[in-house]
């Protein structure tokens, strides 16, 4: 009988310390990391790390929003999430777009919004699989919830990769354009923004005939963002 009791105290022991684990990655960690970053800028990315075991380095000055120019805010909700003010993290209706055109055979696209896309960039690793939309969903409710709109635009636009070893809008609009980026034009925010998707091998400063008709359209969606003040929860 004892041993049984015996046994019986480890394993509860055993069950309590997993949850005890699990608690503490899922929840604690996760809740805890997230309060500090809404007041202290990210660190080094694990993407910042992969691109270094590359050869790349790092070339990144973190600005607040009030130095970033407003035509970058427009062009990337433009390009990447034109919904980013109306929806809570998660863009049902590109979501559902991103299904039925990958279902019927046309080129890969995804649903992932800005508010995805910024707790993959700040949190977890770059390589897409189901452990790692697990996570993201996660982190995509908590910067939600304990962010704001503002906030995680302010980091998405500090963090996102714009280049070889380059990252935010400060040392991409340097890099590119030699402005900062509190100075970038239109045109110019058009071509960052333009380049989002491949940043390694479309280039800003120099685009070529897909990147110029690309800006050319986020430029023109830019200002219908501006007219139907859809960057009203940024700006």
């Amino acid at each position: 009988m004892a041993k049984k009791k015996a046994r019986g105290g480890a394993f509860g022991r055993v069950i309590g310390g997993v949850f005890a684990l699990l608690l503490i990655v899922f929840v604690i960690g996760p809740v805890a990391v997230v309060a500090i970053y809404r007041f202290v800028p990210p660190p080094v990315t694990y993407l910042m790390v992969q691109r270094m075991f590359e050869g790349h380095g790092i070339e990144r000055r973190w600005v607040p929003m009030r130095q970033i120019s407003p035509h970058l805010v427009r062009a990337v909700i433009a390009a990447e999430d034109a919904r980013f003010c109306e929806h809570h993290g998660f863009d049902v209706q590109a979501i559902q777009k991103a299904m039925a055109a990958n279902a019927s055979g046309k080129k890969l696209r995804g649903g992932s919004t800005i508010s995805q896309q910024t707790a993959k960039n700040v949190f977890l690793w770059p390589h897409r699989d189901w452990v790692r939309k697990g996570f993201e969903s996660w982190f995509t409710v908590l910067i939600e919830v304990g962010w704001g709109k503002r906030r995680i635009m302010e980091v998405y636009l500090n963090t996102i990769e714009w280049g070889p070893g380059v990252y935010g809008a400060e040392a991409a609009a340097e890099k590119n354009f030699h402005v900062h980026a509190k100075d970038l034009t239109a045109a110019q925010a058009s071509r960052l923004a333009a380049i989002v998707p491949k940043p390694l091998s479309w280039k800003a400063a120099k685009p070529g005939p897909y990147v110029r008709r690309r800006s050319g359209a986020i430029t023109r969606n830019a200002g219908v963002v501006r007219r139907e003040g859809l960057t009203s929860c940024v700006l």
